[in-house]
């Protein structure tokens, strides 16, 4: 007589023994990669089933920049991931722990980012390398996106912000900043103070604006 096949059931959750961690859909999860020299795949698990024991997980990939067509750039932060269209199915064996992906915004303002921590500001389409949204706010006279990991001042009368590198400014002028105005706003206030020598500076007590997501 043939064996009867167990039901498909979808579960709410399930813990894996391996990790003693709970899995539940929603949840951000580090994935085994096939070569163990790698580091693990990160994936959002959508729906979580079963089969008699063989349990299973739906799962949304993660892609690293060095990933994806065209691999990392400048302005990527290494803790950053992008939400892909690939679909996959794998066994809940292979969650190797569990992880958060924040917004971009929530992100910046980490205390503390910890091995588990990582941010995604694109959705990415992975057949032909466009990501969502294709345009971002650019900073700086490179007018590239901002890289959470670089340290960037703030212009005190445009407000844009510059990396000292791209300013041939070092790290530790940067900090000992009081104030700082961009070359096109010192020579907009050179000409006011040409014009009219009794203009007052628009220089304040507060220190410059630095950039950078706090350690």
């Amino acid at each position: 007589m043939a064996k009867t096949r167990a039901p498909r059931r979808t579960l709410d959750s399930f813990t894996v023994n391996s990790i003693n961690k709970t899995i539940k859909a929603g949840d951000c999860v580090f994935m085994r990669p096939a070569d163990s020299s790698k580091p693990p795949y990160v994936a959002r698990v959508d729906q979580i089933e079963s089969r008699g024991a063989n349990v299973k997980v739906h799962i949304r990939w993660y892609y690293r920049p060095e990933e994806a067509i065209g691999g990392r750039r400048p302005f990527h932060g290494s803790k950053e991931v992008f939400l892909s269209d690939h679909y996959d199915v794998q066994s809940a064996d292979t969650i190797e722990g569990k992880c958060t992906v924040h917004s971009f915004k929530s992100y910046t303002k980490l205390d503390a980012v910890g091995n588990e921590d990582f941010f995604c500001r694109f959705e990415y389409n992975s057949s032909t390398g466009a990501f969502t949204p294709d345009k971002v706010a650019v900073y700086c006279k490179c007018e590239m996106p901002y890289n959470p990991d670089d340290l960037m001042v703030q212009c005190e009368g445009c407000s844009d912000w510059y990396h000292p590198t791209c300013i041939k400014m070092t790290t530790e002028e940067a900090y000992s900043l009081d104030h700082f105005f961009c070359q096109d706003c010192s020579s907009k206030d050179k000409k006011k103070l040409q014009q009219n020598p009794h203009a007052t500076s628009r220089h304040s007590d507060t220190k410059v604006g630095l950039k950078r997501r706090r350690k």
